[in-house]
């Protein structure tokens, strides 16, 4: 054990805080909708930038837009988080290309997509798999910080869905129902972010949660878009690009007391 985490020295500036200099940050599910946001916000706040997706070619275009200056230097690796050959694979090859990992981002997803009225048991089960793949990269970047003697920062990503239920009526007759292996998932990961945090406090290790609200996609339905504004407080959804300050906040060291923490960002849709 490295015993309890450091404070940060006093006289540094809130800008210092959040500067990433000198760190490597790998992600996953970099070329996803939100990974290319959290990509662009830990280049853009100096970290070099290890980004995993199922599709190497993808997450290459991701790296290949980032911005680089001094030592930064970014990488791209193939990772299938529901396959644990293929996450020891991209850890392995991640720590080869850059030596040091500081900042782990958990972010990819894969999820079947059905609700609960047709989802099979195999498929709800391939949802939770997200978690296992989750867990086994946390417990990787634990290992490597230990061996490594330094602190380290994990943001595990979540969903408002972790939390509440679902708005039947935002859904009905225009699209599936939000998956109720989704809900399952994100609700476990908010837990697991608490229970790892108690046991990893003293092997200087951070870990919270990230937990967007309402973010749809492009190809989302217009009609449940509209419905879903009714629900909340803000009457609008989330923009992608509004989540990379929070994102950095839990990354850096501005967030140096914080850990076993969901920050939820969804324009006040928990709040009522």
């Amino acid at each position: 054990m490295l015993g309890a985490m450091s404070a940060p020295s006093a006289d540094r500036t809130a800008t210092d805080l959040f500067d990433l200099s000198g760190r490597t940050a790998f992600l996953s599910g970099a070329s996803g909708l939100l990974g290319t946001q959290f990509a662009h916000a830990l280049a853009e706040a100096g970290a070099s930038v290890v980004a995993s997706s199922r599709d190497l070619a993808k997450a290459e275009a991701r790296i290949a837009e980032l911005p680089a200056s001094g030592e930064q230097s970014h990488h791209a690796v193939t990772m299938d988080q529901l396959d644990t050959d293929s996450i020891a694979s991209a850890w392995s090859q991640a720590l080869d290309a850059v030596g040091r990992i500081d900042i782990l981002v958990n972010n990819g997803t894969y999820s079947p997509g059905k609700d609960w009225t047709n989802v099979t048991d195999e498929e709800f089960t391939t949802d939770l798999r997200n978690a296992t793949g989750y867990f086994s990269l946390a417990r990787r970047f634990r290992e490597h910080v230990v061996s490594r003697e330094g602190g380290g920062t994990i943001v595990m990503l979540g969903s408002m869905y972790g939390m509440v239920g679902s708005y039947p009526d935002s859904y009905e007759g225009v699209t599936t129902a939000s998956p109720v292996s989704y809900h399952t998932l994100k609700g476990g990961l908010v837990h697991m972010t608490r229970h790892l945090a108690v046991y990893w406090a003293g092997d200087g290790i951070r870990i919270n949660t990230l937990s967007p609200g309402p973010f749809p996609a492009p190809s989302a339905s217009a009609e449940m878009v509209e419905r879903l504004k009714k629900r909340s407080p803000m009457k609008r959804m989330g923009q992608p690009r509004e989540l990379k300050g929070a994102l950095l906040f839990l990354a850096s060291d501005a967030s140096s007391y914080l850990t076993g923490h969901n920050l939820v960002v969804d324009g006040g849709w928990t709040a009522w």
